[in-house]
């Protein structure tokens, strides 16, 4: 649920949270699927138009069309949907694989650990790679903060649980100080 607080954060905007306490099961209670029928966090309500959704890509594309901000124009709209996509389809869900195998059940099963991290750290290598001579991920020369930084930020802020020396990426390294050192 990190990403969406974020981009709240840095709109600015009011808002109210509601904790749902996912140890207890609240995510399953009737109130709460009925926003989110997939009993997972985050959901939003739109308090301004009732406009409801679950999924943190979805609720970052609405709320940064909603308020004209934190994405890039034109033919680089698309650049920041490309690795928005990519971290909803491969860095998030591997680096949730690697967290769930490396770090809550280490020594269950070697070959979910290694399968798990090596794509971990061929994500990395990815990232790094694109981050060469750039401050963010999308945006022209050295690109612009967008929401494909907030999305990323939460999973490479947890490289501990990875086990990943982020001196062995300094791009990924110094992307993350960045966002780090923001307001």
């Amino acid at each position: 649920g990190r990403k969406v607080s974020i981009l709240l954060e840095e709109l600015g905007v009011e808002y109210t949270a509601h904790a749902i306490d996912i140890s207890k099961g609240e995510q399953h209670a009737p109130d709460f699927l009925k926003i989110a029928p997939n009993n997972r966090i985050p959901a939003i309500v739109d308090r301004e138009n009732g406009v409801q959704l679950m999924e943190s890509g979805a609720i970052m594309l609405y709320l940064a069309d909603k308020y004209s901000k934190f994405q890039c124009s034109g033919a680089e709209y698309w650049r920041m949907m490309e690795w928005l996509m990519w971290q909803m389809g491969g860095l998030g869900p591997m680096l949730g694989q690697v967290h769930h195998f490396v770090k809550y059940n280490k020594g269950k099963s070697d070959y979910s650990e290694e399968r798990y991290s090596t794509e971990g750290h061929r994500l990395y290598r990815v990232m790094n790679e694109r981050l060469e001579g750039r401050d963010y991920i999308a945006g022209e020369g050295r690109g612009e903060y967008t929401i494909a930084d907030m999305a990323m930020w939460p999973w490479v802020s947890r490289y501990e649980w990875q086990e990943v020396d982020l001196g062995d990426y300094p791009n990924v390294r110094d992307w993350y100080q960045r966002i780090g050192e923001r307001p």
